[in-house]
Order: structure tokens, then sequence, then C-alpha cells
């Protein structure tokens, strides 16, 4: 009997029975999507960020709908630390994978704040430092785009916690390796990337802004291009794992981005398409695997790079016919 594939990764100090990931913001913590989700059969969860104190977000209306995808403008509506520690994080600690907690500030003491909170905290197994959320009402956060600020913040963070550290990058930037850079010398453990892209619509019956901050984060297929070629070039120019994230709706998104570097992938907007998505990519990605007689995942992290090792099918592989999903349980 051939053996099942290995799908345990880590990812920056973190141990992964495989390598899907529920994304920040998508999942919320836990209480809506948890069980349709098929979340304690997936890799890790990383809820959804929070700040020092409590946030109300932004006004409405908060989603629109685009052609390939969506934007948002939440705003990062929160309980804040005290209530995400209080009553949050122990239902999301009971789902079964390592929950990571997303942060996010306006200031180096935010996340210091945040850091230092999240430490000890019981059931968390690290933390993803969000420096990348475009649709605050006051703009931008402002680390996400220069390496100096960025570099502050993650070392604020590094110094106050013994937990692993991801940093999740904006794709709003001219270049995104020295982003990348920029955190990996300020000490972080591994790097999710992309976040969503700034943009706009415009409401042609009410002549003005669809959302009611203006701008949003667009999310879904229309930026998978994008984030795929940011996985590239950071693959090819440092060595830390990547999480790569940005429009993963089906098994066959998932791959390219582990061909182009990553070592997990996130998968967010598909949810709320399809809440079993996440699950959905896992199966695809172990039938992907026995097909082509891989013995485990790991073997295509990079594969699409120059130089890699020799990826072709062994003897006696086939083609998959297709990664569409199949009954329950083929991802363990």
């Amino acid at each position: 009997m051939t053996p099942s594939p290995r799908l345990d990764v880590e990812v920056g100090g973190i141990r992964l029975k495989n390598p899907v990931i529920l994304a920040a913001g998508t999942f919320g913590y836990g209480a809506e999507y948890a069980a349709p989700a098929g979340a304690a059969r997936l890799g890790a969860v990383v809820a959804k960020s929070i700040t020092p104190f409590p946030r109300p977000g932004n006004p409405p209306p908060r989603v629109a709908e685009m052609p390939a995808g969506m934007l948002n403008s939440v705003g990062l509506e929160n309980p804040g630390l005290e209530g995400f520690l209080r009553d949050e994080l122990p239902r999301l600690a009971r789902l079964g994978p390592p929950v990571l907690a997303s942060i996010a500030g306006e200031t180096v003491r935010d996340y210091l704040y945040l850091a230092r909170g999240l430490d000890a905290a019981p059931g968390l197994a690290g933390m993803e430092v969000n420096v990348s959320c475009p649709n605050l009402a006051r703009g931008r956060i402002p680390f996400g785009s220069q390496p100096r600020p960025l570099f502050r913040v993650v070392e604020a963070v590094r110094s106050a916690t013994r937990l692993p550290v991801w940093v999740k990058l904006s794709p709003n930037v001219t270049s995104i390796v020295p982003l990348a850079r920029a955190a990996k010398e300020a000490g972080a453990d591994a790097l999710c990337l992309i976040n969503t892209l700034t943009g706009l619509a415009i409401d042609i019956e009410r002549r003005r802004p669809a959302l009611g901050a203006v701008f949003g984060g667009l999310s879904g297929p229309a930026i998978k291009p994008v984030a795929l070629r940011m996985v590239w070039e950071v693959a090819e120019a440092l060595d830390l794992p990547l999480v790569g994230m940005g429009g993963i709706m089906d098994a066959r998104d998932a791959l390219e981005f582990v061909m182009a570097g990553a070592t997990a992938v996130a998968v967010g907007t598909a949810t709320f398409v399809n809440p079993r998505a996440a699950v959905e990519v896992l199966d695809g990605i172990v039938r992907y695997l026995k097909a082509w007689g891989l013995e485990s995942v790991s073997e295509l992290v990079g594969a699409a790079h120059p130089g890699a090792a020799d990826r072709r099918p062994r003897r006696g592989a086939r083609e998959p016919r297709g990664l569409e999903p199949a009954e329950e349980g083929d991802g363990g």
C-alpha cells in the first residue's frame, strides 16, 4: 500500500500538520465559520486583527463586489486586546490547529503593547504583525510602505515576545523585497504576502464612492498574479519561510503559490463564496501529490524557480485530470 504523502510543514517556528491556513480578517474569531470551514482539519487559523483597544470600524457600506473579487473597508473593527483574550481566544484555542493573533496599530507603542499582552496568552501559537491594512479610517498604516518604520515595528514586537512572529506585508509598494528584507533583519520568523491592494469603486447611481470610507482593500482572484509575483521575488531574494495568499480559490491556485516559493498558503476571500474552500484546497493538494507520486508537499516549495531540483513525475505517476473537490477526508 502506497503511504500517504506528508503534509506537515514548519513555518517560522510553528509546526503545521498541513500547509493550508485560514487567513486573518476572513474567518472572524471562529464562531461563524469554524464548523462549515472544517477548521479542525487545517494547518492553522489566523484570527481577525486586533488593536490595543476596541474599534468600531469604518462607516458602511463596507463591502463592494468586484468582477473578480471584492473591495472591503471594514476598518479593523475588533474587541481590543482585553476582549480578544477574554472572549475570543479561548474559543479559537478549542478548534485544534495552532492559532495566531493578528495585531495592528498606529504607533510602535501600539504594537509593543499588543505583543507584551499576548506573549503569555494560553492557547496562542504565534502572532501575525499586520502592517499592511489599507482601509483604516485615517488611511493606510504607514509601517508597511517604508523599510525603516517597518524595521522598528518588527524589532519592537520581537523584543516583547517569545512567540513566533510572522509579518504580513503590503503590496502597495514600489518594491516588496526591501520591505521583506527589513522585516527579516528585525527578527521576523516568517513573512505573509500579500495583503489587499488599495482600490476604489464608484456607485454611478448615487455618484458617490461605493464604500463609506471611499477606498478599500481589493482581494480575490484579481490580485493573484500580483501576489504570485511578490512571493516569487521574495523567495528569490531571501531565505525565510513564506505564507502565500491573495486570490487562492482552489488547489491549483494554492499549488502555484507553493511552486513560487511559499511553504504554506492562506485562504481568505474564497470562504465568502464557499465556506469549505480551505478544506477543498487541502484535499486537492493531497490528490495532486498522490497523482504525481510525491512523498511530501515540501518537495514542491519553490519548484518553479530556475535551478530548482527536477520535479518531474516519477515513473508510473499520472497527470491529475483535475483538482476539483472529492469526498471529505482526503486531507487528513
